[in-house]
């Protein structure tokens, strides 16, 4: 149906609406008016329900669908609702804002609680959770042995790490910051969970052999230099004590002493000696 086979719904009345039932009961029986209304109701429901639930509007050929629906009658856009009647675009959104709004409830989802490394059960908060985020309840928490702290100087010392493997390595090692004990001036110290500080070094090392292994080349170098520095410090030692037994002139810059020229035939040169440090020196006369 267009515009031209149905003249009464596309005429307007004085105040802008479309043809109204009034209308319609002017050019056709009440029979016919009475489901001309009603299936004009039940589409207009049925466009608006598209519109709501996204099946219209949204996708590129929807868009171009619903632009070639708008058409232009008496200087007035309408929407061609393919239903058999013209919808004006101000009865459109007049009918959608009046359309209530329902929303879903999110589904209920049980909590994800972590599990205790130790007993293997759920829990909800716990110290070294909330501290370390370690997985470990309060009740298996054991402060002098498996869940000790360490400071960042012995791990450091004792793993061979980096401040980079502590703090930059992803993911970075939670710490807790506390006071020096041994000297309040100093600065504050921090302090890491051991396990999780042994778990790092094997990142960074691979396995613990190669960390052992390291760590006995260090001290190897670290006993080398302290023997020299020993040496050297005994030497100097004994130097100040014995003097006597000591040439300190043999640092001294020596001067030659040269003997006799012999003339070498054969290079047609000149050789002489020192007669101290048997210093030879090969030259030529012009």
């Amino acid at each position: 149906m267009n515009a031209q086979d149905s003249p009464a719904l596309i005429n307007t009345t004085n105040h802008g609406r479309t043809g109204t039932e009034k209308d319609t009961n002017q050019h056709l029986p009440k029979k016919n008016a009475a489901s001309v209304v009603k299936w004009s109701k039940a589409s207009l429901s049925c466009w608006t329900g598209l519109l709501m639930t996204g099946r219209l509007g949204f996708g590129s050929r929807d868009t171009e669908a619903a632009e070639k629906s708008i058409i232009k009658v008496q200087g007035k856009k309408v929407i061609d609702t393919g239903g058999g009647f013209l919808l004006e675009e101000d009865d459109l959104e007049e009918e959608l804002l009046n359309i209530p709004l329902t929303q879903i409830p999110a589904p209920i989802v049980k909590p994800d609680l972590p599990m205790c490394l130790e007993c293997q059960e759920l829990f909800q908060d716990s110290y070294l959770f909330q501290t370390f985020e370690y997985s470990v309840c309060d009740k298996c928490r054991d402060n002098e042995d498996k869940h000790a702290l360490i400071t960042k100087t012995d791990a450091k010392n004792e793993y061979l790490l980096k401040d980079c493997d502590l703090d930059k390595r992803e993911p970075p090692l939670k710490f807790i910051v506390k006071k020096n004990p041994h000297n309040a001036r100093w600065g504050d110290m921090k302090l890491y969970l051991h396990v999780q500080v042994e778990e790092r070094a094997l990142e960074v090392w691979g396995t613990e052999e190669k960390l052992l292994e390291e760590k006995d080349l260090r001290e190897e170098k670290k006993g080398k230099s302290k023997l020299k520095k020993y040496n050297k410090q005994i030497k100097a030692l004994r130097m100040s004590v014995r003097s006597s037994l000591y040439d300190r002139t043999t640092n001294v810059s020596h001067e030659h002493t040269f003997g006799p020229e012999t003339y070498n035939e054969e290079d047609d040169n000149y050789t002489r000696r020192c007669r101290t440090c048997d210093y030879e020196e090969t030259f030529e006369k012009m």
